[in-house]
């Protein structure tokens, strides 16, 4: 065995990835576990939640006819928005939205208050049947929903305008409500107004059995308005169709239908108000007008009596009758054109040529106003007043007669108005398949989620553990690794077989596991040290071997221990001294007492002739580690410990001392001064390189040499590549009857 450091190997990717599926194989029962745990998170997840059914209609949009002639075929090659877009956003605006949250109250929210967990899903199951007992919940869960509950509140009046509240039942249809704090609000019974303390409250159907609860939520409208907006889907079936597929899901399909249906119907109402919008202004403008026409008619009839009566005069001339005419048809039309006068000025500026046209026949009926007056100054006096007399009966009889008309049309049209959309297919829901939850599917993923999680949970472990697994990794900073030592099961069977015997009946029993088992893999492995040392060792100015190592719990007692066996049924005289006087239990392993040991003897009160115990081993005798001193690196550094070393390698072939780690105190460092071999125990999995190095490298400051590195506790792992991850062998005897 030399000291040579071996060059580092080249990594490749091939390597790397039989690394990673290494580390992953490692890890399988994790990963298979972290899966299980999702997957079974994710089932019983997807069973308790409430079914959501999905209402569906159908609106389509027709286009409005209209427009400048010959430009119809001029639009199909031009790039333009489909109507649906803005109808769309009609459906979802407040407006109509408003009136869906005002008509069904929905924001008033009710449920009834189920048990944790499970609650929801066991009322759905069973849906008003007994679950224990006459009575669901009778002596357990009351209080709770059970199935079949109902509770409907047409009005509901809160101060601030909304908050969360909760309704206990009570006999014969009786119920109060209480708010966040459990304080009693208000008292009522159904379908009787209840009003108190700034409350209103309208319940109008309670099915519950007395002391259920229902948690209500009263939000404002606007923040009603907004929630539904978001749950009602409304897209345009093919690019350019007009037909646009309206879509709501909730639990309940009763109500997810019925939303569906009044969005649809508030929407087509609308759409027709707004395509009569014109006949009803011009209607109102009429019906307005009407009165005050009818009573300009009646003060002319009356003024044409008094004159004809007064002036003895009943016809007028064929001139004037003429001249009447005339007179009576032009006003008739200066009138008309006057109803027009506000219509046109609210459409259209002064510019339009609509505008320009009107004012211009307006015009023109004046100019004829004025040569017909001219002509009626022509008459005598008396038929001049006859003749206004009868124009103004005239025309107002002919203006009212034709409002009357108007107004008769325009209900007609008003009420015959057909908008540009109709309902193709009503809200409808599909009870029997709702479209959530999707258990397969949900499943599926928290299957694939468990494998991820689990995976990465393994991949950051490793990333995490920075302990040497490779004994290569040791090589490479310039310290051999003498023996790879596997993890004994036996060994971990030995200490609990032992701990249960203590509490029991103090039983003797040894933990030596190369006395209990010597065909264990972790013995050959020693044995494999032993040839090693063997080798290792002709070189040593002593025949003292001292076992240190970086941090505490590496095993060194184990290694020191066994491997002192293992060379005493080599047939050679070994001595095993715990060397560390603070916190040392080879005594446990031999289970002999710890006093009268090493630290007695440094101090002077004990020999080595009556410290040393004889062990169940032929030729292994131990002493240890003595009565814990205040100063055990003085009492290393003094004389007598120098004297003592020399005395104890002159009676032994072997002379073992287990010592505490280095890099806790300064012990090992004192101690290997006066040995001739130092040997380093790192635990596979649990020293970082950079540890052992920092080890290494404080001893060589100490002048202490380090022959080599033992890792111990070796795990046999599909990730440690290279001749750290071989396989150990069992190659025992076997009798041939077997």
């Amino acid at each position: 065995m030399t000291d040579t450091k071996l060059p580092p190997q080249q990594d490749n990717d091939e390597i790397d990835l039989l690394a990673l599926f290494g580390t992953l194989w490692d890890g399988k029962w994790l990963i298979a576990a972290v899966t299980l745990v999702f997957t079974a998170v994710g089932v019983f997840y997807a069973l308790i939640q409430p079914p959501v059914y999905r209402a569906n209609a159908l609106i389509q949009v027709e286009e409005k006819q209209g427009g400048l002639p010959g430009m119809e075929d001029l639009g199909g090659l031009l790039e333009s928005t489909s109507k649906a877009v803005t109808e769309i956003e009609l459906i979802k605006s407040r407006r109509v939205l408003g009136e869906v949250v005002d008509n069904l109250n929905l924001d008033i929210i009710t449920t009834p208050d189920y048990f944790p967990v499970v609650g929801a899903t066991l009322a759905r199951r069973f849906n008003g049947e007994p679950l224990w007992g006459e009575e669901k919940g009778e002596g357990w869960g009351e209080g709770y929903a059970w199935g079949g509950e109902k509770l409907t509140i047409t009005r509901m009046d809160v101060p601030g305008g909304s908050g969360d509240y909760s309704l206990e039942t009570g006999e014969n249809g009786r119920w109060k409500l209480f708010n966040e704090d459990e304080e009693q609000v208000l008292e009522g019974e159904i379908n009787t107004p209840a009003e108190a303390n700034g409350f209103g409250v309208m319940v109008i159907e309670l099915v519950a059995r007395p002391g259920t609860r229902f948690n209500i939520t009263k939000r404002s409208h606007y923040a009603a308005t907004m929630d539904l907006q978001i749950a009602v889907s409304a897209s345009e079936k093919g690019k350019s169709s007009g037909i646009i597929e309206l879509a709501y899901e909730h639990t309940k399909p009763a109500l997810a239908q019925a939303v569906l249906s009044e969005v649809g119907q508030n929407y087509v109402r609308q759409n027709v108000d707004r395509a009569s919008a014109e006949a009803a202004k011009s209607l109102a403008f009429l019906r307005g007008s009407l009165p005050e026409v009818k009573r300009d008619l009646d003060v002319a009839e009356k003024k044409l009596n008094q004159y004809q009566v007064e002036e003895e005069t009943i016809d007028i001339t064929a001139e004037g009758s003429a001249v009447l005419e005339q007179i009576v048809n032009l006003e008739t039309r200066i009138s008309e054109l006057e109803f027009q006068r506000a219509e046109i000025e609210q459409r259209f500026q002064p510019t339009h040529p609509r505008y320009k046209a009107w004012a211009s026949q307006m015009a023109e009926l004046k100019v004829r106003r004025a040569e017909l007056d001219q002509r009626l100054g022509r008459l005598p006096a008396t038929q001049q007043e006859l003749v206004r007399l009868r124009r103004d009966v005239e025309v107002g009889n002919k203006i009212y007669l034709q409002m009357l008309s108007n107004i008769q049309q325009l209900d007609i049209a008003r009420a015959g108005t057909v908008g540009n959309v109709r309902v193709v297919d009503e809200a409808v829901v599909n009870i029997n398949e709702p479209v959530k939850p999707k258990r397969p599917l949900i499943a599926a993923l928290a299957l694939l989620l468990g494998g991820m999680v689990g995976t990465g949970i393994v991949l950051v472990r490793a990333m995490m553990n920075r302990g040497v697994e490779n004994p290569e990794d040791i090589e490479n900073i310039g310290l051999p690794v003498y023996a790879s030592i596997p993890l004994s099961v036996t060994q971990n069977e030995l200490e609990r077989k032992r701990t249960r015997r203590e509490l029991r009946d103090k039983e003797h029993i040894t933990r030596l596991l190369a006395f209990e088992n010597p065909a264990d893999l972790a013995v050959e492995a020693l044995r494999s040290l032993r040839t090693s040392l063997h080798f290792g060792m002709m070189d040593a100015n002593n025949k003292i071997l001292m076992i240190s190592g970086p941090s505490p719990g590496v095993g060194k007692t184990f290694v020191s221990s066994n491997l002192a066996g293992v060379m005493a049924l080599a047939d050679q005289k070994v001595l095993l001294i715990d060397g560390d006087m603070r916190r040392g239990f080879c005594h446990e392993v031999f289970d002999v007492t710890k006093d009268n040991g090493l630290s007695d003897i440094l101090a002077g009160k004990a020999t080595l002739e009556n410290a040393v115990h004889q062990t169940e081993v032929l030729n292994l005798h131990f002493i240890a580690r003595g009565t814990v001193p205040p100063n055990p690196s003085e009492l290393l550094m003094s004389k007598r410990f120098g004297e003592f070393m020399e005395q104890a390698s002159s009676l032994y072939d072997l002379v073992i001392i287990d010592t505490p780690p280095l890099l806790a105190v300064t012990d090992a460092a004192i101690v290997g001064k006066h040995a001739g071999t130092t040997m380093m125990v790192a635990r596979f999995g649990v020293n970082p390189v950079k540890e052992i190095e920092l080890t290494m490298r404080r001893f060589e400051q100490n002048g202490v040499e380090v022959k080599g590195a033992i890792l111990n506790a070796v795990v046999k792992k599909a990730s440690a590549y290279g001749y750290g991850g071989y396989g150990y062998y069992n190659y025992e005897y076997k009798s041939e009857k077997a």
